[in-house]
């Protein structure tokens, strides 16, 4: 079993509104960044209904081991996996039962992790991402977890030549994400954790103008709390024109 230590920081950057949301639940072990679409009203609903959502259903499960789920199990997936699963088609539930009137359109993004001790799922739909930080032996070494589900990296899978993101045409059309579809289910999959890992979850205001070797150097130095702040902070300085939220989990022991 390891022992972790979070923090979370989100800043409204350039927008008028912050349409981003998270959850930071250390006791339950579950963290998670969204991204709302659907214009200012739509996103920051759909941001804020799929991180309240969450936090609901895990907490309502590990209060009454005899919950009743959202969904059936399927057997396909280990109990850990199921539970973030319905966790995650709950809040596109409610997501999707809100699109309304102005609401009609919202939606949002999802990157999500559920620590298990010594390993942890990792679960997503859009283009909100996660990372994890480990020791090699020529120093840190950045991965990224989650593969987006957008059109340039659909293009880019099928064998495309793509430009640099920043300058292809569509570079915010997301394939998959909280609200347009019914039956939507999120990508994820098991990791092992070791003592030292840093797990970074962030919005594409981050990722977006910080390049793979930045996002690895900041991460890599100061306690949590002071590199989930400075992530931001340079995001913001290297130009971001999006909001801009991340929350860096460490490994401690």
């Amino acid at each position: 079993m390891h022992a972790f230590i979070a923090s979370a920081h989100t800043f409204v950057g350039r927008r008028k509104h912050n349409e981003d949301a998270y959850l930071l639940d250390p006791e339950e072990g579950v963290f998670a960044v969204a991204d709302g679409m659907g214009g200012y009203a739509g996103g920051e609903v759909a941001s804020r209904l799929a991180v309240e959502s969450l936090a609901e259903f895990f907490q309502h499960v590990t209060a009454d081991a005899d919950a009743t789920w959202p969904y059936g199990l399927d057997p396909a997936l280990s109990l850990a996996e199921n539970r973030v699963d319905a966790a995650v088609r709950l809040a596109n539930r409610r997501i999707c039962q809100g699109r309304q009137g102005e609401l009609r359109d919202m939606g949002s993004t999802i990157a999500l992790v559920s620590l298990l001790g010594s390993s942890a799922i990792v679960a997503h739909l859009g283009d909100s991402r996660v990372y994890r930080l480990r020791e090699g032996t020529d120093g840190p070494a950045l991965e990224q977890l989650t593969r987006d589900h957008s059109l340039y990296e659909q293009l880019r899978a099928g064998g495309v030549a793509m430009p640099p993101l920043a300058e292809f045409s569509y570079a915010n059309v997301i394939t998959r994400a909280l609200g347009p579809q019914e039956e939507e289910r999120p990508e994820l999959h098991r990791i092992e954790l070791r003592a030292g890992d840093r797990l970074l979850l962030c919005t594409d205001g981050l990722t977006g103008p910080l390049a793979p070797e930045t996002i690895a150097a900041l991460l890599a130095a100061g306690p949590v709390e002071e590199v989930c702040e400075r992530l931001v902070h340079e995001a913001f300085l290297a130009g971001s024109r999006d909001n801009i939220t991340a929350i860096v989990v460490a490994v401690v022991d």
